[in-house]
C-alpha cells in the first residue's frame, strides 16, 4: 500500500519522501519527465538575460539556388545531440532589409535548445503575405530537406520576423494555425486585425517607432487577437523602427521565454511571463498571463 502511495506521489510536482529510505525527489522532477520537450538547465533571470545560453551551437549556410519558396538564408542549431530533437523558428527581416539585419538572433536563441532560420526573401521589397509564406516555405525546408532535418521536431514550430516581417509572421500564423508561437517585432501590415490568429502570439513595439507607429499597427495587432490561445504586448521605451536591428537584451529574454512557453511547453518559463513584465526598459505591456 505504501509503494503504491510513493508510486502516486512520484507523478506531483512537489517534493516527496521516498518510503522506506527518506530520499527525496525534487521539485520539478515529475514535470520533466511529463514534458518529453524541456531542453535546458532551470532557467534563471541570469540566463535569459546573458548573450548565449546553455547550448554550443554551429551554422550553416542555404543557398537560394538549393531552395524554393524563400530567398535562402542562415540555419543555427544546437550541436547537442543527446536530448533529442528541437523545436524551430523561421525568422524574416522587414522591407529592403536581409538576414544581416537581425542575425543577433540566430545564435542566442539556437543557444536556449532551437534550431533558427534566418531567411532572405526572394526579394527585398516582398510585402507581408509574401514574406508570411515565405517563412511557412522555410519551415517546410528546414523540416524536411535540410541537413539539419533530423535535429527538428515537426510538430513544434514558430515564425519571427520584423517590420514587414513581422507582418509577414501573423499572415503564417493565420495561413498555419498548428504553429505553436508568433512574435512580431515593429509589425508592419495594411491588414489590421486578427481574429485569425490562434498561435501564441506575442507583439513588440518601439514607442517612438515612426515607420509603423504603435498606435496604428502593432497596439491594434494586439487587440485584434481576440482568438489567440495567449497574447502579449511589450513596447521597448524610447524605442524605434529599428530596435530589433541590434543585439537587445530584453527582446532577447522575452523571445526566450515566449518559445521555451509554446514551442517547448516549458511551464518553467511562466515566471517570465506572468505577472505582464513591467522591466524598466518597456513603456507599456500587456498580455494574458499563461495558463490564466
Amino acid at each position: 500500500m505504501k509503494k503504491n502511495l510513493v508510486r502516486k506521489l512520484k507523478m506531483l510536482p512537489a517534493i516527496v519522501a521516498l518510503a522506506g529510505g527518506g530520499a527525496l525527489v525534487a521539485p520539478g522532477t515529475a514535470a520533466a519527465a511529463d514534458n518529453p520537450y524541456e531542453r535546458g538547465p532551470d532557467p534563471t533571470e541570469q540566463l535569459i538575460e546573458s548573450a548565449r545560453g546553455p547550448f554550443a551551437t554551429a551554422q550553416t549556410r542555404v543557398s537560394s539556388l538549393s531552395v524554393t519558396g524563400f530567398g535562402g538564408g542562415v540555419i543555427y542549431y544546437p550541436t547537442d545531440t543527446s536530448q533529442g530533437t528541437f523545436g524551430a523558428v523561421a525568422i524574416s527581416p522587414g522591407f529592403t532589409a536581409d538576414w544581416t539585419s537581425l542575425d543577433w538572433l540566430g545564435p542566442r536563441l539556437a543557444s536556449h535548445g532551437f534550431v533558427v532560420i534566418g531567411i532572405d526573401t526572394i526579394t527585398r521589397l516582398d510585402q507581408p503575405d509574401s514574406r508570411g509564406r515565405q517563412l511557412l516555405a522555410a519551415l517546410d525546408y528546414l523540416t524536411q530537406r535540410s541537413s539539419v532535418r533530423s535535429r527538428v521536431d515537426a510538430s513544434r514550430l514558430a515564425v519571427a520576423g520584423h517590420s514587414m516581417g513581422g507582418g509577414g509572421s501573423l499572415e503564417a500564423a493565420k495561413s498555419r494555425t498548428s504553429l505553436k508561437a508568433a512574435i512580431p517585432l515593429a509589425p508592419w501590415n495594411l491588414d489590421k486585425t486578427w481574429p485569425e490568429v490562434v498561435t501564441p502570439t506575442m507583439i513588440f513595439g518601439g514607442e517612438l517607432d515612426t515607420v509603423a507607429p504603435v498606435s496604428t499597427h502593432a497596439i491594434p495587432f494586439y487587440n485584434s487577437l481576440t482568438n489567440a490561445r495567449e497574447k502579449a504586448y511589450l513596447e521597448i521605451d524610447n524605442g524605434s523602427h529599428f530596435f530589433p536591428n541590434v543585439s537587445n537584451t530584453l527582446v532577447a529574454k522575452y523571445m526566450i521565454s515566449w518559445l521555451k512557453r509554446y514551442v517547448d511547453n516549458d511551464t518553467r518559463y511562466e515566471q517570465f511571463l506572468c505577472p505582464v513584465p513591467d522591466d524598466r526598459g518597456l513603456s507599456d505591456s500587456r498580455g494574458t498571463c499563461p495558463g490564466s
